[in-house]
């Protein structure tokens, strides 16, 4: 799962964690990395396990390295991809079910390096009005944008950017965070239909256990040359995931969002907008947008 940050990925990674047969971890951010590192340096076993537990994120997995250990091969090089779908299936193991997946929203620019190590991923771009990803990420003031022409610029950009990495990828599925909280049964169960995975209404209950899985975010993180982030952070800026989705979240630039911010979003992000069939003023919003006979418009 992937997309601009504060576009919906942890509420989609929420709802698919909750099937019996899914575990998804939180953010790695790593797997790019490792794969690099696999690639042009010699990595055996107790490297490869050294790499992932040197990680920032290595405390939110609830792993132990022989955990990893145990599902890597010693005496050899090992190649990146067996080293991350050993950590992904220690994670699923861990949690006793028997598939996994991954929501890192910075993942949008790296689909085809992680296709070219996993021909078998299934890459899922949520996508969500860049006003309203504004107003979400000048709310989050310590980590994103403070000002609405930088979120929409840096909304345009990444955007940009995940529609060409899409465009080339195998197993590609873009899904609106509007109908995903607007309409969610029959946009989950699309998502579910996309990477093969049998339908459970579990998966709408989601919010029932979602404040105990956002607490392995609670903990101090440094930044190099700024304060570090908080430990209260992590669970405040997601603390709406315990709670079903709620159609207040949808287009609240209309009400909550100034006339002057609006016209500077829109002025940067408004031909993508109109593009991918999203209301502008003075813009004629684009038809449905089709790729290689997937539906990529959430409709």
């Amino acid at each position: 799962m992937v997309g601009v940050p504060r576009s919906g990925t942890t509420l989609l990674r929420l709802m698919l964690d909750a099937h019996p047969e899914m575990a998804v971890p939180p953010e790695t951010h790593f797997v790019p990395g490792l794969l690099r590192e696999c690639k042009d340096t010699e990595v055996d076993r107790d490297r490869a396990v050294e790499l992932l537990t040197e990680t920032r994120r290595w405390s939110t997995f609830g792993l132990e390295p022989d955990d990893v250990r145990a599902r890597l091969p010693g005496g050899r090089r090992l190649k990146g991809r067996e080293v991350v779908r050993a950590f992904y299936e220690a994670y699923a193991a861990r949690a006793g079910k028997p598939r996994w997946g991954d929501k890192t929203p910075r993942y949008l620019s790296e689909m085809r390096r992680i296709e070219r190590a996993l021909p078998e991923a299934h890459f899922v771009h949520i996508i969500r009005d860049a006003r309203d990803v504004a107003l979400s990420m000048t709310a989050a003031e310590l980590t994103l944008p403070d000002s609405a022409a930088a979120a929409a610029r840096r909304w345009t950009n990444k955007m940009r950017r995940a529609m060409r990495e899409g465009e080339r990828a195998a197993h590609y599925l873009e899904v609106r965070y509007e109908q995903l909280v607007l309409d969610t049964e029959p946009t989950l169960r699309r998502v579910c239909e996309f990477i093969d995975l049998p339908w459970n209404p579990v998966m709408l209950d989601y919010h029932r256990n979602a404040a105990d899985r956002m607490q392995v975010l609670a903990h101090e993180r440094p930044r190099p040359g700024k304060d570090p982030i908080p430990a209260w952070y992590g669970p405040h800026m997601h603390a709406l995931t315990s709670r079903p989705p709620v159609a207040d979240r949808v287009e609240r630039w209309r009400t909550e969002m100034s006339p002057e911010d609006r016209a500077a979003c829109e002025a940067i992000a408004g031909e993508l907008l109109a593009e991918l069939g999203y209301e502008v003023e003075g813009r004629s919003p684009a038809p449905a947008r089709r790729r290689a006979g997937v539906d990529t418009t959430g409709a």
